[in-house]
């Protein structure tokens, strides 16, 4: 299953220099591997991205070839026009796995730093912290050609949504789990009441760039720049556990 991201040509023609499969560092096996390119930022530069499971806890894991989290995002002093640096795990599961309505986009687990506002309200944390949210994703052309956005709660409207949404008027969910940093390394332990959903579902790496619209209306939240794709096209092609 391929999905559209903004600027996925520069993304597909990544993909060339990706080569087969290969453990990096003689110490990451499995999942989806890629090799450096010295176009991308090294805290951004994705090397390898997997998802594995011990009992009924998911790791998400993602290994660049720089040191990870070091950079992010500069302040603006506003939520318009700000921008979010992230991490993220498109994945197949549907989002109702999670607490939205079913079949409401692509659901995605993202690590993220955004220094102008605050997204966690339950789980209170310095602004600019990283930080995990499960999103949903939808293509708008909105946000320019082939690119997502977070999908918009249009006013009004009453979707399904977690416990720990955190208000926004957007399909986020901000439920605490903290993100580790090692190095290279970024990793997330996230439980779940039927890991079996987890177990049977494909997934890929990215890092991107999201910027907060200028009018903070809809889209609120769009894909401004996808900094590298682990698999090269999107196309989800990562198996939990292998």
């Amino acid at each position: 299953m391929a999905i559209s991201f903004r600027s996925i040509s520069i993304g597909a023609a990544c993909a060339v220099l990706f080569g087969p499969a290969h453990a990096h560092e003689g110490q990451h096996t499995g999942g989806i591997q890629a090799k450096p390119v010295a176009a991308v930022k090294a805290p951004y530069d994705i090397v390898h991205s997997r998802i594995t499971t011990v009992g009924n806890v998911a790791v998400f894991h993602m290994h660049v070839s720089g040191k990870a989290g070091f950079s992010r995002p500069a302040k603006v002093g506003k939520l318009a026009g700000s921008t979010v640096f992230s991490y993220v795990w498109p994945t197949t599961m549907d989002p109702s796995v999670v607490g939205f309505d079913a079949k409401s986009g692509i659901l995605a687990f993202a690590v993220t730093s955004h220094p102008d506002f605050d997204d966690t309200p339950l789980f209170p944390a310095p602004l600019g912290a990283w930080h995990a949210h499960w999103v949903v994703l939808s293509p708008d052309e909105a946000c320019g050609k082939g690119a997502l956005k977070v999908v918009d709660i249009p006013e009004g409207s009453k979707p399904k949504l977690p416990k720990t949404w955190p208000g926004l008027p957007i399909l986020i969910d901000s439920p605490g789990w903290v993100p580790q940093f090692k190095g290279g390394t970024v990793e997330v332990r996230v439980p779940f009441d039927d890991i079996g959903v987890v177990n049977a579902a494909g997934f890929d790496g990215v890092t991107a760039a999201l910027r907060v619209n200028a009018s903070v209306h809809s889209p609120l939240l769009c894909v401004a720049d996808v900094f590298k794709i682990a698999s090269g096209d999107l196309s989800l092609p990562g198996k939990v556990n292998q």
